[in-house]
């Protein structure tokens, strides 16, 4: 197609080889292979001239469009090798990630408008761990427990605080603070067991450290209906501060608490294995993001 569109644009044979840096007998042979394959005559011929024939003419507009897909595939290839497109699949948790993901996803865009992220929330805990390994996802944000698994690589964006959160009018409302001491006859709305959230195991957790086990009454399956549930005063729930860049927090107090590590942190997650180009680079723009002296005690 180079050469035909040569030649159709130079209207002579000599030019069109000096043009494409090659001999004319090769150009010659190579035009009259494409007629063969065509089964038309592209060009007129003479001693003096070179003109298209019909044939030709309906050619020229196809001919350029081929050699501008072909230059669109290999530039797509190229930035692909290069990490400048391609997909990432993220699982997040829910509220309490959407700053984060909001913040890296506006720096992709930015830099990187040909890698997509592909973000997936509600994933709590060991599932996220199990869909970062069965290649489900690329990347998560996840709170972990203890330290990240093995083959799992991570970094932390976020650190955060564990808050008590109470409907209007409750006696605790007006306190600063509050330890989990103060808790023990609560009830207490929380996740269900079997999100594997990090947050619900740490209530129970920080509870049974403070010798007495929640009195759970109501589980919910998201964020939004706990607080709901919390605002219509069916119990209390224990949080985290970063969810309340998202949740509204009218009809509600939200207290500080108080004790041994009262942080936990958010961290960024992808298996260490994943040869991925687009994931590299969303890793190096999580760490333009989040400089990790961000998050020093």
């Amino acid at each position: 197609m180079r050469a035909f569109l040569a030649v159709a644009e130079e209207l002579h044979f000599g030019r069109a080889a000096q043009r494409l840096h090659m001999a004319q007998p090769p150009l010659s042979r190579t035009i009259k292979q494409l007629e063969r394959s065509l089964g038309s005559p592209l060009f007129e011929r003479t001693t003096r001239t070179v003109r298209l024939t019909l044939q030709g003419e309906a050619l020229l507009g196809p001919a350029r469009a081929i050699i501008e897909a072909f230059d669109e595939a290999e530039r797509a290839v190229t930035h692909a090798a290069a990490g400048e497109t391609g997909k990432v699949r993220i699982g997040f948790a829910g509220p309490s990630s959407h700053e984060p993901v909001s913040d890296l996803a506006r720096a992709m865009r930015g830099e990187y408008p040909g890698i997509e992220l592909e973000l997936t929330s509600f994933i709590y805990g060991s599932d996220t761990v199990g869909q970062l390994m069965s290649h489900e996802l690329d990347m998560a944000i996840v709170r972990f427990a203890s330290t990240p698994s093995p083959g799992i690589d991570a970094r932390v964006v976020q650190r955060e605080r564990f808050v008590i959160v109470v409907p209007e009018g409750h006696w605790l409302a007006d306190r600063y603070d509050i330890t989990m001491e103060d808790l023990a006859d609560e009830p207490w709305v929380m996740l269900s067991a079997a999100s594997g959230s990090v947050v619900r195991d740490a209530l129970f957790n920080r509870a049974h450290e403070a010798g007495f086990m929640p009195r759970v009454v109501q589980q919910a399956p998201d964020s939004w209906t706990i607080m709901a549930l919390v605002k219509a005063g069916v119990g209390i729930t224990l949080s985290i501060d970063s969810a309340f860049t998202s949740l509204d927090p009218r009809g509600l107090h939200i207290i500080p608490l108080r004790g041994i590590n009262p942080y936990t942190r958010a961290s960024l997650a992808w298996r260490s294995d994943d040869p991925s180009p687009a994931l590299r680079r969303v890793i190096e723009m999580s760490e333009r993001v989040f400089p990790p002296e961000q998050h020093d005690d």
